[in-house]
């Protein structure tokens, strides 16, 4: 027992911690805890201009960032005209989502049928045109996703609101709305085709 005693004495006191210390940890390895780096907008003098901050090498693109597909993400074919018609299939959930995003970031000017007499042009705005015109039932999907991306006269880009699916969302919705102002019975299911007259 008296062999014990002391190793028992050395475990209580090395449990023991004391009151707090302002003294910082000891570490045999302390390398991951004080890591040299630069701050944002830090200066620095290993770099001729000064600056820690540094500009990303030309041609490098950040992860998911690629964008290839210029069809998808610009609207437009490799000889930069617009695409004809969407590179995306259409859906229900896809025509759901367009009409959401249209009702928030289109019917303010263009009203929720695409006539162009939104709240906006009542308070005294100049009118978008209408999408039921013939030039813009005529015109190619990629202007519409274009004009979302860049604006056009009065309109502002929505690029930076209105993610690239939801554009494309959208322009399945104003062919929709542009299809329901012009529609004629063959449009209608045979079923429902009684119900007209």
């Amino acid at each position: 027992m008296r062999k014990l005693f002391p190793l028992f004495l050395m475990l209580i006191i090395g449990c023991y911690r004391g009151s707090p210390s302002e003294d910082p940890p000891i570490h045999i390895n302390p390398n991951m805890d004080d890591q040299p780096k630069y701050k944002a907008q830090a200066a620095s003098e290993f770099f001729k201009d000064g600056s820690a901050m540094r500009m990303p090498e030309p041609g490098t693109v950040a992860r998911g960032d690629l964008r290839e597909d210029e069809a998808y993400y610009q609207g437009k074919n490799t000889d930069g005209t617009l695409v004809a018609k969407m590179p995306v299939k259409i859906t229900l959930d896809l025509l759901k989502r367009g009409q959401e995003r249209f009702n928030i970031y289109c019917s303010p000017c263009h009203d929720r049928t695409g006539s162009g007499q939104g709240i906006v042009v009542k308070k005294g705005f100049l009118p978008p045109p209408s999408f039921h015109l013939d030039r813009l039932r005529e015109a190619p999907d990629g202007h519409f996703f274009d004009v979302m991306s860049h604006g056009l006269r009065n309109m502002p880009a929505y690029n930076h609101q209105v993610q690239v699916a939801d554009r494309w969302a959208i322009v399945a919705y104003i062919r929709a709305l542009q299809r329901s102002e012009h529609a004629s019975k063959s449009d209608v299911p045979g079923e429902l085709i009684n119900q007209i007259n």
